[in-house]
């Protein structure tokens, strides 16, 4: 579907959109909608019933598998992707809600696959990934937390970071991660070294 949205987009990138919207057969044509939202920079115009989860358009639509789904109750955090900004569980929210919205996802981290960003390195040197399962989420919410104007402290990353669960039970490296890259992004508080010994 061609929006002037999608249309100036499309120009914008010499009409060489990466991400091409599969739109499956619908039982209910009554309840579809057209959707129109930017995915990591990108455009997308999309036709959705109204009841599709942003985890299942971003997933089976759009091709975006670097988004889990674990628990698909809003408990684990893996679905986790900024939603203007924002991270949100993207197994409790409606495709729909998305209108007019930008959304990232862990794909949007490294769009051009050569450079990881200081969240993603910070994840790598501090041994934070482990399985994997769970870091795409873990990945978002640290994302948010260094696009903040100021460095959140200890007591906000542990709260944003206790909204996911990791079965490797490994949280000291994604821990020290989450302050490689906050230190990377916005300096080492005062004090920071002491406390580290």
């Amino acid at each position: 579907m061609t929006t002037p949205r999608n249309t100036a987009a499309a120009a914008a990138t010499g009409g060489r959109n990466r991400i091409r919207p599969q739109s499956p057969p619908l039982a209910e044509p009554s309840a579809w909608r057209e959707l129109a939202l930017t995915v990591n920079g990108e455009s997308v115009a999309v036709r959705a019933e109204s009841r599709l989860l942003l985890s299942d358009l971003l997933r089976d639509r759009l091709g975006l598998t670097g988004t889990h789904t674990g628990c698909e109750h809003g408990v684990c955090g893996a679905c986790t992707v900024l939603l203007d900004g924002e991270p949100v569980r993207s197994c409790l929210t409606l495709a729909a809600q998305c209108q007019d919205a930008e959304v990232r996802t862990v794909e949007g981290l490294a769009p051009d696959g050569k450079e990881l960003g200081p969240v993603q390195r910070a994840f790598h040197e501090q041994h934070g990934l482990q399985c994997g399962y769970c870091t795409p989420g873990l990945l978002m919410t640290c994302t948010a937390l260094a696009e903040r104007a100021e460095r959140p402290d200890e007591a906000a990353v542990a709260d944003a970071l206790s909204g996911h669960l990791c079965r490797c039970t490994g949280y000291r490296g994604i821990r020290a991660a989450a302050r490689q890259a906050l230190d990377e992004v916005h300096g080492a508080p005062a004090g920071h070294e002491e406390a580290e010994r």
